[in-house]
């Protein structure tokens, strides 16, 4: 959101300039691990980005999880969270 022209002016005398910014891009900071659940138990992913508010999808396999009661889908500054509530042999 910096990009653009920025000016100086003293009375009828001025200096123009360009700013270009190139996003860095987001990464991950620390990855998801591996989890473990009984059936009926809930579990946490979470992993950190580099960058706050990143978007960000959740998917298991091809499938695109959205927020439900199933799922709870958080993004708090940099962490991106995904619970998984009362899980069943099919969440494997």
């Amino acid at each position: 959101e910096d990009t653009g022209e920025y000016s100086c002016d003293m009375g009828d005398q001025e200096t123009r300039a360009a700013l270009n910014v190139k996003a860095l891009p987001v990464l991950f900071q620390k990855q998801l691990k591996d989890q473990e659940a009984e059936e009926g138990g809930a579990v946490k992913f979470q992993c950190e980005l580099t960058k706050e508010n990143a978007a960000v999808e959740w998917r298991k396999g091809t499938m695109e999880l959205f927020p439900c009661a199933k799922y709870e889908i958080k993004l708090s500054g940099r962490t991106a969270e995904l619970v998984i509530r009362n899980v069943e042999p099919e969440d494997a």
